[in-house]
């Protein structure tokens, strides 16, 4: 099968979506199956086409790290046109997955949509707080026309979006839940080289003894780093030696270093700022233990990598996370502040316990390995291929293709 994965995130940009992308492409390639991919390009007037990823020109729109594509840039258009699709999968609602819809309908190739952010969690960056309701209601309706009307097949990565779908937004149609796959191997403790581990220790100043709690993720409001950093004296009054590392970039990453300075944990957390995709392994094979307080995750990527990292996590109790975690088994829920500091308290001190969790954390990481997630999506492929509308499409879709073929050899 010829699949174009259409996507505003794609490494070396870190997200969850660039990382569900390129493990879905690497699943599907391993399988046998061509795969080829369109993204931004971090150049505003520059196309870049190799080893079958396309990046389109772009530019930065100012929410976030986002970036604009044109609509309808015929040169790829052109270059797409050549790789006989047999199906589209989009990962964006915006410039680039709007760019796939024109495509699919202009040749018939059936669509496939993938929703991985909940949308409603991010409107503060565009109202600053006014017009919440009104906001809400327009996001709603976009999202309706952009992930029920404009489809063929539908993708969730947990059952609280699907509930999103069926149960607030009433919509009909099939709702496919697929946890999106990671490489969990690659944050293997043994996979990682211990010397660059040390190393990089040494660069952040820890120490041998220290006790290292890890968040790594974008650095926005929604993510709740705050409430780490508030909740971080209580924790260093039950263990001295522990030190936060933050790991990542975003619009809140200004203030939450002002906080830290306010309440002088200069010293004890640590801002890494953008990593490269390459290093990330590093920073959980130097961490004791993963935290996240954020509400706003449709599956919570980081998480599976800290489980497959064998690190215990400590999750605010939600039910992304209640998707990938069981509690006190392979890792921790906590639903206020004093839970929050016992549990890591708890990690610290019992170290049978400590061990318990994180053997089971690894085991839990393994289930959602790229080759799973990509038999699971290949499926829904076949599905809407193989829809009677959509044999009617691909044969107009083949008969024009061989005609484009002939005339270009006269």
């Amino acid at each position: 099968m010829r699949i174009g994965l259409f996507t505003d995130a794609y490494p070396p940009f870190i997200n969850g979506v660039a990382t569900s992308v390129l493990m879905l492409k690497q699943g599907l390639e391993k399988m046998g199956h061509k795969v080829y991919v369109v993204t931004v390009n971090d150049e505003s007037f520059s196309y870049k086409e190799t080893e079958g990823v396309l990046k389109i020109p772009s530019i930065p729109i100012g929410i976030m790290n986002f970036r604009q594509s044109g609509i309808y840039p015929l040169r790829a258009l052109k270059i797409i046109k050549r790789w006989n699709l047999d199906v589209i999968h989009t990962h964006t609602e915006f410039s680039i997955g709007t760019f796939a819809r024109l495509i699919s309908k202009q040749f018939n190739i059936p669509l496939v949509h993938t929703y991985h952010t909940m949308y409603e969690e991010y409107i503060y960056y565009i109202t600053k707080g006014y017009f919440n309701h009104a906001s809400k209601k327009l996001v709603e309706y976009l999202t309706l026309f952009l992930c029920d009307k404009t489809i063929d097949e539908l993708i969730v990565p947990t059952e609280k979006a699907k509930d999103l779908f069926k149960e607030k937004y009433k919509v009909k149609r099939d709702v496919h839940v697929i946890p999106s796959g990671i490489d969990t191997e690659r944050f293997h403790k043994e996979n990682v080289d211990k010397l660059s581990v040390i190393k990089l220790k040494k660069s952040l100043s820890i120490g041998m003894r220290d006790f290292i709690v890890l968040y790594v993720g974008r650095i926005a409001k929604e993510k709740s780093i705050d409430f780490l950093i508030k909740n971080f004296p209580d924790v260093l009054k039950r263990i001295p030696k522990a030190k936060m590392i933050i790991v990542g970039d975003g619009p809140d990453l200004k203030d939450l270093i002002d906080m830290t300075n306010d309440l002088k944990l200069e010293d004890k957390i640590i801002f890494t700022g953008r990593v490269l995709w390459d290093d990330i392994p590093k920073y959980y094979a130097m961490s004791n233990i993963f935290v996240t307080a954020s509400t706003s995750e449709t599956q919570g990527l980081t998480v599976i990598e800290a489980m497959g990292a064998s690190k215990p996590v400590v999750a605010i109790k939600d039910e992304s996370f209640e998707l990938v975690i069981t509690d006190k088994k392979d890792g921790l829920f906590f639903e206020d502040e004093k839970q929050y500091v016992d549990l890591v308290e708890r990690l610290y001190k019992e170290k049978t316990f400590y061990n318990e969790i994180s053997k089971e954390a690894r085991k839990t990481a393994a289930k959602y390995s790229p080759d799973a997630y990509a038999k699971n999506v290949l499926k829904i492929y076949e599905k809407v291929v193989n829809k009677d509308t959509n044999l009617f499409k691909k044969t107009i879709h083949n008969i024009k293709h061989v005609f484009e073929k002939s005339g270009d050899k006269k």
